[in-house]
């Protein structure tokens, strides 16, 4: 397994994520329609919306997982945050970043993975939206389409976001 490295601007991504308020926040509908809505769109058992900070992923809504975070250095979404569009494995089993990764080897079984970035417009990536399959898949030139455009509407949302109330 190859950890993602952390990207030399770590410092000032995590502060755009912290200054947005939304870590260990409750559930809210409208992040939860959209992976609900992936994961039946694409077919598979698990959707998330992951956000990494310093040493986890954190689930802001999820389908199909029933833990709330992972560690960041075994995360698919940690390689997501480095790449400028979306990114796909078709099969971690034959990925040697993945292969003995503890979550394909392991419960919940990450075998297919579709992340795309959140950038934010400071232009920093605070995390993914992400789809997951037990089997090696592909996405078509539609699927891809669709998949970023339903990221750009979580953007929207993260954007629309009210602010937490202050203490």
């Amino acid at each position: 397994m190859l950890a993602a490295p952390i990207p030399p601007y770590d410092k000032e991504r995590l502060a755009v994520l912290r200054e947005m308020l939304i870590l260990d926040t409750p559930p809210e509908e409208r992040f939860d329609k959209i992976v609900e809505f992936a994961a039946q769109e694409f077919a598979v058992p698990i959707a998330l919306i992951s956000l990494l900070d310093e040493n986890r992923q954190w689930f802001k809504a999820r389908v199909g997982v029933d833990v709330c975070e992972t560690a960041r250095d075994i995360s698919f979404c940690g390689h997501v945050i480095l790449q400028p569009d979306l990114f796909v494995i078709p099969d971690a089993r034959a990925d040697e970043r993945f292969a003995d990764n503890p979550l394909v080897t392991n419960p919940p079984h990450v075998i297919f993975y579709a992340g795309a970035p959140l950038r934010m417009p400071s232009g920093f990536i605070i995390g993914t939206l992400c789809i997951i399959d037990h089997e090696p898949r592909t996405l078509d030139a539609t699927e891809l389409a669709i998949l970023t455009s339903l990221r750009d509407l979580l953007l929207e949302e993260l954007a629309n976001r009210p602010e937490a109330p202050h203490a």
